[in-house]
């Protein structure tokens, strides 16, 4: 029986057929050639390897065969994924420069229409002219049909002038009366005496309660200013740094109705903007009535900051949804980068911290930390969040620590440390579960709400857990949620404040 020859035994007997010296010397010699290295020698020398010597025919006739259909496969997938880019690429320039020549067409509409309105504009003195001359020949020429006599033009005309003034005139008139008298814009003034405030010493001093004055002195101090109060349409009001008084306060929210019942029933509240807390607000005997003047006073600026911060995330969102943007769009972009102290030009971290603090959280919080606008810090400083620093300007607590240097961060308004308040929650790292927690509510679309996330806010304050059980409490018995869906309203009655 004939022995089965290897692949490479098969080489060497080639090479033997074919008298290749460099082979023969080589086995002569006994050095191992691999079959690659016997394979290279014969090729060299010309002479064609049959394809039964070869053992790699499964590979040469299927597997190299099935391999180039599936990398033909691949690039096929690939030249299919190109197109589609590059079709998804074409729809959107489509879309753009659809998008562009559409404002463009609207844009020259509008100035088409200007010109048609500036050209009928200029129009009306001659079409005026025209039907003033025809009435004034009608008019004549009736006159001369009545009596029977001929009615100078001139005559005629000055008659017509003088009906058509006097219809005007009174037509103004009765619209007026009826106009002022519908929105109740005569009224009396309310003058409410003020004390002018007192310049704050370097050593803290609690303020002194004055004894009232007499009615004697009040008509000889004459030349003293007065607080009066006027109603105008307008969309805002912003009351300065007067040193009001508690009694002012609540003739003021009583002359615009501003009712805390409508504000839950209605979900609207008019922006009336305190600068500072009445300095003599704890001496409210009425607990209720003190808690509703704070929620008045602090509520406006709440709701106006979370309207700024949506305001933001809304052109955010259409931002980063661009693909170019203008010089200015990048400028505001940066601004907020800066603000919300996100780095490295993150859009989606910045669009997590830019977001809104749930009205309830801010309120409960306001109360807590300013002892319902009484505090020290909130009078003194306008610190109602109760914020600490170590290098600006601040108010030292009474019961520091001698090792401590921390103070409490003063605010020149009322608005400023509600900006700065909603700034902290937005990007301190401590209240990273606070925005995360905020951000699921947004992407399962439910509502943010307050009693949804106080729980994250326990590094708050050094009571941790216990805080945040307060915080729950004031919300729930003062009933702070009715306030979240509250929106400040769009036109609403100024109350200018003139000294």
């Amino acid at each position: 029986m004939k022995k089965k020859l290897s692949y490479r035994d098969k080489l060497i007997e080639l090479a033997y057929i074919y008298d290749v010296k460099e082979i023969k010397d080589y086995v002569k010699s006994r050095k191992n050639l691999t079959s690659g290295q016997l394979e290279l020698i014969l090729k060299k020398n010309k002479i064609v390897i049959p394809k039964d010597f070869k053992s790699n025919f499964l590979r040469d006739n299927i597997l190299k065969p099935v391999g180039k259909i599936k990398s033909n496969l691949i690039e096929y997938k690939e030249n299919k994924i190109k197109d589609k880019n590059k079709a998804i690429r074409k729809l959107e320039n489509f879309k753009l420069d659809t998008n562009r020549k559409i404002g463009r067409a609207f844009k020259d509409l509008w100035i088409q229409l200007g010109k048609i309105g500036l050209n009928f504009l200029n129009i009306i003195p001659k079409l005026g002219k025209v039907i003033y001359e025809f009435f004034g020949e009608l008019f004549t020429d009736l006159f001369h049909g009545i009596y029977e006599q001929q009615i100078e033009p001139q005559k005629a005309k000055k008659v017509i002038i003088t009906i058509a003034a006097v219809a005007i005139i009174g037509s103004v008139t009765y619209g007026g009366i009826n106009y002022f008298s519908e929105n109740d814009l005569v009224k009396k003034p309310i003058v409410k005496k003020y004390e002018k405030k007192q310049p704050l010493e370097k050593k803290e001093k609690k303020p002194q309660i004055e004894k009232p004055e007499t009615k004697k002195e009040v008509k000889k101090s004459k030349e003293k200013p007065k607080l009066e109060v006027k109603r105008k349409s307008v969309d805002e009001v912003i009351l300065p740094n007067l040193n009001l008084k508690t009694e002012t306060v609540l003739n003021l929210f009583k002359d615009v109705e501003y009712d805390l019942g409508k504000v839950r029933s209605q979900k609207l509240v008019k922006p009336i903007y305190f600068t500072q807390f009445p300095r003599d607000l704890d001496a409210l005997q009425n607990t209720k009535l003190k808690k509703e003047t704070f929620i008045k006073i602090v509520l406006p600026l709440i709701v106006a900051e979370n309207e700024r911060i949506i305001a933001d995330r809304k052109k955010l969102i259409l931002l980063s949804d661009k693909k170019f943007t203008t010089d200015l769009e990048k400028q505001w972009l940066r601004q907020k980068l800066l603000e919300y102290k996100v780095k490295k030009g993150n859009i989606n971290e910045l669009l997590l911290r830019m977001d809104i603090i749930p009205t309830s959280i801010a309120l409960a919080q306001a109360a807590k930390e300013s002892g319902w606008g009484t505090s020290r810090f909130a009078l003194e400083g306008n610190a109602i969040f109760g914020q600490w620093t170590w290098s600006g300007q601040g108010i030292a607590p009474l019961d520091r620590e001698s090792n401590k240097n921390h103070k409490i961060l003063k605010f020149p308004i009322l608005r400023a440390s509600v900006k700065a308040y909603q700034n902290n929650l937005n990007t301190h790292k401590s209240y990273l579960k606070f925005r995360k927690k905020r951000s699921s509510l947004r992407e399962k679309k439910k509502k943010i709400s307050g009693l949804e996330l106080t729980e994250t806010l326990n590094n708050y304050a050094q009571t941790g857990s216990e805080y945040t059980k307060i915080l729950n409490q004031i919300i729930r018995q003062n009933r702070l949620t009715d306030f979240e869906p509250v929106r400040l309203v769009n036109s609403v009655k100024k109350i200018e404040l003139s000294s």
